[in-house]
């Protein structure tokens, strides 16, 4: 059987960088320990007046393509996940392949083109996709381009306005990859929720304590539904990347997959003699007091070595990145497995056949759980990135700027700001068309 998975992938961060502890809590009047301790953040990236999905995800394609020494002949497929596009008819996919166009002398006019929408999870939908289509033998040898970009912001005010994010991630979907395989199974928890959503508009409407909860129940049923066709245990995978809204999110989501995969194994066992066996429901009159017995008990495992151990190895390392940029929305899972791989590169771990469980997440709602198994050529390709060179060079804004520019970016304004950066070999929005339609530009 083919082996079929993320074969290269690229990063684009905005080019504007908010310091929360610093800038943002000061004037918010707040302490910084909210952001860096609480939310788990230190800055956030910000698109800059020229910057909008469609050039972040051109711009990390057309760096994705040139080192790979790809042409538009060799690309059959374009999907684009995102939750902040600006059109309900023409997809993203559409608008990049048109940037693309504007540098190849060839181009995508026999490539399938779409857009997937389903809040952050999109992306990961569209890696399955285009896998499937892979099997299926639908490609005749070309490989597909998935895009994940979003400009994840709030309303000004708003209490998701700490965590916003604006950037792109680029995967190169194909046979005999040479970062990852996705393995073939696959756990999902859908329900109909109502925690996040966008009616016609730009800033989202969120009920922020129910999108929580929905996150770990839907995580959950991901899971026992993964667990009907793998085993699972503890130690089974190296890094586990979730879909990070925020890295505090992922410190509560981590314990209680943990406590979940470890129960009726030795690692239960073992921690029995420290903290106790896990509460079972029926040793219970009702279900508050399980909920509570094992709410102490998932207090007691956090503090434990065992614990600590575990999530310093498999799950800090995935948020190192997000800690820096924010949230990213359909791109957040896909950034988590760029931190961990470029984690473990910079610190020497060798991942040549170790696996990784993957969380993907989107409100409204639904989680995917699935296992992908790290490729020998994972390490060449991340060295490639260049992640830290973007996020040190992003311009730190100061209050006064931030608010001017988060108005560039609301779709229901028309706003003139001069931009922040000088754009250079990169794709930029270039004002409006005969129809209301975005246009964009090459800039030497």
């Amino acid at each position: 059987m083919t082996e079929i998975g993320i074969d290269a992938v690229e990063f684009r961060s905005g080019k504007l960088k908010m310091d929360l502890p610093g800038t943002f809590a000061e004037a918010k009047d707040e302490d910084p320990g909210k952001y860096t301790k609480g939310l788990g953040l230190h800055s956030s990236s910000f698109p800059d007046a020229y910057e909008d999905i469609v050039t972040m995800a051109a711009n990390a394609s057309k760096r994705l393509m040139e080192r790979k020494g790809l042409e538009p002949e060799d690309i059959g497929r374009i999907d684009v996940a995102t939750e902040s596009a600006f059109d309900h008819s023409k997809p993203v996919s559409t608008y990049v392949a048109g940037c693309l166009e504007q540098i190849y002398d060839d181009d995508f006019h026999h490539a399938n083109k779409g857009e997937r929408k389903f809040a952050c999870i999109a992306g990961t939908q569209s890696i399955d996709d285009a896998v499937n289509w892979i099997a299926a033998d639908k490609n005749r040898g070309r490989a597909a381009l998935v895009i994940t970009t979003d400009t994840a912001l709030y309303e000004r005010g708003d209490s998701g306005e700490a965590t916003q994010g604006a950037g792109a991630v680029a995967m190169l979907i194909d046979e005999d990859p040479d970062v990852v395989t996705i393995e073939p199974e696959q756990g999902y928890g859908s329900a109909d929720e109502t925690d996040f959503l966008k009616p016609n508009q730009q800033f989202p409407s969120v009920d922020g304590k129910r999108s929580m909860q929905v996150y770990l129940m839907r995580m959950r049923e991901a899971l026992e539904d993964y667990e009907t066709q793998v085993e699972t245990h503890p130690d089974d995978f190296d890094f586990i990347p979730f879909h990070t809204p925020f890295p505090g999110m992922v410190r509560k989501a981590a314990p209680l997959g943990y406590r979940h995969v470890a129960r009726d194994t030795e690692v239960e066992d073992a921690l029995a003699e420290e903290i106790g066996r896990q509460p079972r429901p029926e040793a219970f009159d009702d279900d508050e007091q399980y909920r509570d017995a094992l709410k102490e008990y998932t207090d007691k495992l956090t503090e434990t070595d065992r614990y600590q151990e575990w999530y310093e190895r498999a799950v800090a390392p995935t948020i190192e990145i997000s800690s820096r940029v924010g949230n990213w929305y359909t791109s957040s899972v896909h950034v988590a497995r760029i931190s961990a791989l470029k984690h473990a590169r910079e610190n020497g771990i060798d991942l040549d056949n170790s696996r990784l469980l993957v969380g993907s997440y989107g409100s409204g709602a639904q989680a995917e759980i699935h296992g992908e198994t790290v490729q020998p050529g994972w390490e060449d390709e991340i060295a490639q990135l260049n992640v830290d060179d973007q996020l040190v060079e992003r311009y730190d804004l100061t209050w006064d700027e931030y608010e001017k520019i988060h108005d560039v970016h609301n779709h229901d304004e028309t706003t003139d700001v001069d931009p922040l950066t000088t754009p250079e070999e990169e794709f930029v929005f270039d004002g409006w068309g005969r129809m209301g339609e975005r246009k964009y530009t090459y800039v030497e």
